[in-house]
């Protein structure tokens, strides 16, 4: 009894122990259970987030649909979760994002990157997001999205639903071919006048508070501004199309040029003047985007020009350590250019006083005393009317030397003294030699005739610096012992009135670079005392010159008598053929070597001898050019047989350039890029090729002038600008202009400054534009992305604002307008010290 009673105290022991370990183990179940629920709905919530933070492209309605695929399958993921936190990193990275159904299901398997690659992987999306965060950069090459606006994540998420097409779509438009140009011009350019017609309508630009003439034009609210901005930053961040926005906004409208495929850009404007596009960028571009940031981050130290002429310093006419070393100043060498052996990376200083220029017209009459403080000119030549001081203004009556009584009447007379000039229709192109503050040339513009006015900086102070600040062309030059940056028969008339050059010494050779570059036909007019006084030193000048004259074989048309000025001209006209030359007794001056190509004018000395006329049908100066305007857009008939600078026929090139640039400048430059042209008069085309650009400003009738400047590197097209009706000069932008500081409202640099970073010190460059552009006037540069790149950052550098940059396979787009900002350290200039 005692063993079976005690044997069932053992079993009641033995149950109750398995009870107890049943307990234990179905607890333990559960909390196994609850951790394998936990860890299967913990994925599912990070991946959630993670998706609608990075992978902004794809629509919320696949983010829940994927959170409940995890959910149905939390076996296995409790499964895999055994295996560590890897399948929680991969879901989370930016590159695991579903875009079908078998990317879905393919999410949920077991990842093999390790945990350093999902850490980068959560890194980059961190860093995706706060670039978002923070907006566009403060480069170009950013995605080509839109400065200045900075929305936050959720905003860029919610305008970017439903708004993504195919790149495919987008990129069919973006390809434009112009079949009458080589490649180099139909990538950006026409691509810009393209986009711009929608900026057209959604630019703005703020200038001083006024009100512009776009701002008028899209009377919209500034939400509706910034809705718009913002819709069109995250478009582009996403690297789509949004065409249901475009069928939808009137803003927005397609633009199609004559002869090419239509294109569809979408772009906005900020406030002041920024646009964005709808770009895609290239891996090659993002690269060059990398480059640029680095490029961003250079520091510039900028110093002001200490030198004896201040606020008026020319490198290479105020170089005193070369003038000092000359061994004579007889033929003007002194006035000549010396430039410093290193260009200068100082800026010049500002006037004490100077403010914006007064604008054109009314700046004929007047400029603000302080811009050009000078009154030599007022004392020596006030009462010939030249300038005058009034109060806080220089005026300018119209007066000269040789026309007191104004400009206007002289002009008048010596039309009617040889009605066969033709003010505005033969003659169009003219240099004035010698020209005084310009007021000759600067009525001319009444009768529709450029003047290429030149004078030396001389004792005569301020006199081209005064022409310039008035809004009328001129240059800094002196004839001396080297040719004049012109072309050979490029001006269908010169004028002298009083000049002061001595035109009768050592053979008339000055008077003979006046024959190279007079257009055979042309008319020289000169105005001065010998022709009517008659006092010893006059008359033997007269006989001198009548001597000259004659052996040059120009004819003595007419002398004419001005009784209000109480002064008289002598008009005389140079031979069209060959035959005055070949009949001479005396070959006096003679004639210049075959080898002697009269259109070489950069550092070519002076030669006293004279080039045949062009008789063959085929050579330009054996036909005088159309009448003006025609001849602005009518090929010249010596280009039909040339080849073109870009490997096709001159003469389509020439017409292909002109229609480019107008489409261009009325679809792009007027509209919605944050340039003020009712500011803008003085404009200088750096790399003009055919002058296209200068010619469609005319033909557009956009109230300025251009310096067209042909580099001494590029093809010598410059015959080809005179010869339309335009003007320009030679130049090397590896040294300073012949040009006082503050001389131009705009400067358009077309595909150069890439070319000169290879060959000069591009610091200097941009020094030497600063010193030739006004405060508030604006750079406008065309090139690659990596250049546009580079000179953005200097132009921050500079306290430069930016009005746009835009960038597209590579090219790039960049307005810039100087600010009034001067640098506080000073650099002292060793070669301008007097």
């Amino acid at each position: 009894m005692a063993l079976g009673k005690n044997s069932r105290g053992e079993g009641r022991k033995l149950s109750n122990y398995c009870s107890t370990v049943s307990v234990a183990v179905f607890v333990a179940f559960c909390l196994v259970g609850v951790w394998i629920v936990m860890s299967s709905i913990v994925p599912i919530q990070n991946s959630v987030i993670q998706v609608s933070e990075t992978d902004t492209i794809n629509d919320v309605k696949n983010v829940a649909s994927d959170s409940k695929q995890f959910e149905d399958r939390s076996g296995d993921i409790s499964e895999e979760s055994t295996q560590g936190d890897s399948q929680t990193k991969k879901s989370q990275s930016g590159d695991s994002h579903p875009e079908n159904l078998d990317d879905q299901k393919g999410i949920e398997k077991v990842s093999d990157n390790t945990e350093e690659e999902n850490q980068e992987a959560v890194g980059d999306n961190s860093d995706e997001k706060n670039d978002l965060e923070e907006g566009l950069g403060n480069t170009i090459e950013e995605n080509d999205q839109m400065r200045n606006v900075k929305p936050s994540t959720d905003e860029k998420e919610k305008e970017s639903d439903g708004s993504l097409n195919s790149e495919s779509k987008e990129t069919s438009n973006d390809q434009i071919h112009d079949d009458e140009l080589k490649g180099s011009m139909e990538t950006l350019d026409e691509k810009e006048s393209d986009k711009s017609a929608n900026d057209n309508k959604l630019g703005t630009e703020k200038s001083k508070g006024e009100v512009t003439q776009q701002d008028e034009m899209v009377g919209e609210t500034e939400e509706e501004k910034i809705k718009k901005n913002l819709h069109s930053e995250t478009t582009q961040s996403t690297g789509g199309s949004n065409t249901e926005s475009h069928e939808n906004n009137p803003a927005l409208k397609e633009v199609s040029i004559t002869g090419t495929p239509s294109e569809t850009l979408i772009e906005t404007s900020t406030e002041n003047g920024t646009w964005s596009t709808q770009a895609a960028e290239s891996q090659h571009e993002k690269e060059s985007q990398k480059s640029s940031v680095s490029i961003d981050s250079r520091t510039y130290d900028w110093k002001l020009c200490n030198t004896t002429t201040g606020s008026e310093y020319i490198p290479c006419l105020d170089n005193w350590q070369a003038i000092r070393k000359l061994q004579s100043i007889r033929h003007y060498e002194h006035r000549e250019r010396h430039c410093p052996d290193e260009a200068t990376t100082c800026l010049v200083s500002l006037p004490e006083g100077y403010r914006s220029p007064i604008r054109w017209p009314k700046s004929r009459e007047m400029i603000w005393y302080n811009n050009a403080p000078h009154t030599k000119l007022v004392v020596d030549k006030g009462h010939q009317n030249w300038v005058k001081v009034t109060g806080k203004y220089l005026t300018f009556p119209g007066g000269g030397t040789q026309f007191k009584h104004g400009a206007l009447h002289y002009i008048e007379f010596i039309q009617k003294s040889l009605p066969k000039i033709a003010w505005g229709k033969r003659s169009r192109v003219i240099l004035d030699v010698g020209c005084g503050v310009a007021s000759f040339g600067g009525y001319l513009f009444e009768k529709d005739v450029l003047t290429m006015s030149f004078a030396p900086k001389d004792v005569h102070e301020a006199q081209v610096q005064f022409a310039l600040e008035r809004g009328i062309p001129a240059t800094l030059g002196v004839m001396g012992t080297v040719r004049l940056p012109y072309p050979g028969s490029v001006f269908d008339l010169v004028h002298c009135a009083r000049c002061r050059v001595p035109w009768h010494i050592e053979g008339g050779k000055l008077l003979l670079e006046l024959n190279r570059v007079l257009r055979p036909g042309g008319h020289f007019v000169w105005s001065a005392t010998p022709v009517y006084q008659k006092d010893p030193e006059d008359v033997e000048i007269w006989k001198a010159m009548g001597e000259i004259t004659k052996s040059m074989c120009w004819d003595l048309v007419v002398i004419a008598k001005d009784k209000l000025n109480g002064v008289a001209a002598a008009i005389y006209r140079k031979p069209t053929d060959n035959e005055c030359y070949n009949n001479r007794i005396k070959h006096e001056p003679p004639m210049c070597s075959e080898s002697d190509d009269p259109n070489t004018a950069w550092n070519v000395s002076l030669q006293a001898c004279m080039h045949k006329v062009p008789v063959d049908a085929s050579e330009r100066g054996s036909i005088w050019p159309e009448q003006w305007p025609l001849r602005l857009e009518k090929p010249p008939y010596w280009i039909d047989s040339q080849a073109g600078v870009y490997g096709r026929a001159a003469s389509v090139e020439f017409t292909a350039d002109y229609k480019h640039w107008k489409n261009v400048i009325s679809h792009s430059y007027l509209n919605g890029m944050g340039i003020n042209w009712s500011s803008v008069r003085n404009v200088m085309d750096m790399k003009a090729v055919y002058g296209g650009f200068a010619a469609a400003l005319r033909a557009l009738k956009v109230n300025v002038w251009v310096m067209n400047v042909v580099p001494i590197d590029s093809p010598d097209t410059l015959p080809i600008i005179y010869e339309r009706g335009l003007f320009g000069i030679y130049h090397d932008w590896c040294e300073s202009l012949n040009t006082y500081p503050r001389s131009y409202d705009l400067l358009h640099a077309d595909s150069i400054f890439s070319t000169l970073k290879e060959k000069c010190n591009i610091l200097a460059v941009i020094a030497e534009v600063d010193r030739i552009l006004r405060p508030e006037g604006y750079l406008v540069i065309r090139d690659n992305v990596e250049t546009i790149g580079e000179i953005e950052s200097m132009a921050k550098s500079l306290h430069w604002d930016i009005q746009l940059t835009y960038s597209k396979n590579g090219e790039g787009f960049l307005c810039i307008q100087k600010t009034f900002w001067r640098p506080t350290k000073v650099e002292t200039v060793a070669s301008a010290i007097a």
